[in-house]
Parts: C-alpha cells; structure tokens; sequence
C-alpha cells in the first residue's frame, strides 16, 4: 500500500473505526458462537469509552483500513471478563485491519507506531493480549520481537486465554 499513512485518530474516525473492528473480528463469531455477543459487546464497550489519544488509524488514500488503541502506562482499564488493572505498561488492544486489506503491511504499520509511541513516552516495555484463535497476529507480533509472558495471561471466559506478550523496549 503505497498510500497509506498511520495518525492518530479524531472525532470523525469513530465510525469508521467501529466499523473497521468489528468487520476485522467478525471471523472469530463462527469459531466462538457461545461467546461471540458477549465479545461484539465488550469490543464496542471499549471503543466507546477510549479516551482520545489512544486510537490510532491507518488509512489508505481517504479509507481507513485500520486501527488500534494503545492505552499509556498507569492508566486503570477494564480487562476482559469484568476485572480492572493498572498498566505497569503502555499496552495495545483491538488491532484491528479490513478483511481487504490485509497481506498488505497495514498491521504492521499500525504496531511500528505503537512501539515508537511507547518508546518516546520512556517506556520500558510494552505489553498486549492475543488468544489461540489470532494465529496471524501471534506471528506478527513474535517478528515484531514480542515474547510470551505468561503471567500477564487472563481468562476472560472458562477455558479461553488471553495469552500476554511484552515487548522489551529498552534494549
């Protein structure tokens, strides 16, 4: 993609970023029926109430084709399966990219930014959450330099793992 740009989102990105997530995500209704509403639920939940700054967007031409949020260390967020924490870390949730466009470096694009932003902010580290279902995220993230930390793992529902990943930033 020739054309695409990463920024930070505005106002007028909500939609599109709603949109994008949800159309990204959709694939894992068919392998989690049970939980599928409940995550669809969760998902718009928190981008609803993402403060601004911590969505980032990646466009190409006019069409947003991705997005992310990327929560600053000390913030206290809600975790999935109703349990809240404070980052220790500046952490990445919903990468999200269009069905469309992906295969075309718009993930990758999107956690490049994440991992600058984190190091401009000073941070030693920065973390996210993954499960078994997102095999071509767990491979990004482990050629980003990503490692498996197990005791950031969560369970949001009986039997499925959020699977924690830390990026070491200060090397």
């Amino acid at each position: 993609m020739s054309g695409l740009r990463v920024r930070s989102a505005g106002p007028g990105d909500r939609d599109g970023i709603q949109a994008v997530t949800l159309d990204a995500y959709l694939e894992y209704a068919a392998t989690i029926p049970a939980y599928w509403e409940g995550y669809r639920q969760n998902i718009l939940a928190t981008l609803a109430a993402a403060a601004p700054g911590t969505q980032i967007v990646a466009l190409d031409g006019d069409r947003l084709v991705g997005a992310v949020l990327l929560y600053p260390a000390g913030v206290a967020i809600e975790n999935p399966g109703g349990t809240a924490a404070t980052l220790t870390w500046p952490e990445v949730r919903l990468l999200a990219v269009a069905p469309s466009a992906r295969g075309r470096g718009v993930g990758a694009a999107l956690m490049h930014e994440c991992i600058q932003r984190a190091r401009n902010a000073g941070a030693t580290a920065l973390t996210l959450h993954t499960t078994d279902l997102m095999q071509a995220a767990m491979r990004l993230y482990e050629r980003l330099g990503f490692e498996r930390a197990h005791d950031l793992d969560l369970e949001p529902a009986p039997g499925i793992i959020a699977k924690g990943y830390r990026l070491d930033l200060s090397r």
